[in-house]
């Protein structure tokens, strides 16, 4: 059975995206830290791995074109925050770092959370979930 994950998608900058998710708090491995080719994003407790790749070898690995994140959205990438003051304290971070928020912070009751796009267009949802709060069923 498989052990890891990896998530890849393409960028147009490579050093633009490290700088972006490196303020926003994010680490990367080690392995691609001098890299022209691959910048592995690190996510979470469990360390799972986004893998950033310029554009062009993206296509190669897929042999086919890139979604227009302009126009549509390709995927959805969901991270989880420990309050409410930490969703609001990434979506601040997003935007003194360039990146754009679609969905204000907000929510009621056991969640609340936020969307925000990096300087590719990737969409990022962050949540806050208060399992104690959380309704029955």
């Amino acid at each position: 059975m498989t052990k890891e994950l990896w998530i890849n998608l393409p960028v147009k900058n490579l050093q633009r995206s490290r700088e972006f998710f490196g303020k926003l708090g994010f680490s990367f491995h080690p392995r691609h830290e001098n890299s022209d080719e691959a910048a592995g994003l690190i996510i979470g407790d469990k360390q799972v791995m986004v893998m950033l790749f310029p554009e062009d070898t993206f296509k190669s690995f897929t042999g086919h074109e890139l979604a227009d994140t302009q126009q549509g959205t390709e995927v959805l990438l969901s991270i989880d925050a420990e309050s409410r003051e930490e969703v609001d304290e990434l979506v601040s971070k997003v935007l003194a770092a360039g990146g754009t928020v679609y969905k204000k912070p907000g929510g009621e009751g056991w969640m609340y959370g936020a969307g925000f796009a990096d300087p590719d267009g990737h969409r990022w949802n962050v949540l806050y979930m208060d399992m104690s709060q959380m309704p029955p069923g």
